[in-house]
């Protein structure tokens, strides 16, 4: 399992916080959102690819693109493997 996946998780466990703090109104769960959203992906930095994750330097741009890469792996423009996805000629 790669970063990719790991960092996807995270996000994922961010939704289903908010969803739920939404549904309940239990606003104390709120403190779960950067437990699993940074902890997911600094676990794969560090064990994973063994380096310092973007978070400590560069926040706001970390958590931006935590958010584009978990909605490119959605929609499948990305791939979890790390492989780029191939377009055909129309560039679709």
């Amino acid at each position: 399992m790669g970063t990719r996946t790991f960092h996807f998780i995270g996000i994922l466990l961010v939704f289903f916080v908010i969803g739920y703090v939404i549904s309940s109104g239990k606003e104390r769960f709120l403190w779960y959102v950067p437990i699993f959203g940074y902890g997911f992906a600094w676990f794969s930095h560090a064990v994973i690819e063994k380096n310092k994750p973007a978070t400590f330097r560069y926040p706001l741009w970390s958590l931006i693109s935590d958010f584009k890469l978990f909605f490119e792996l959605l929609i499948g423009k990305e791939k979890f493997t790390g492989i780029p996805v191939q377009k055909n000629k129309e560039g679709i």
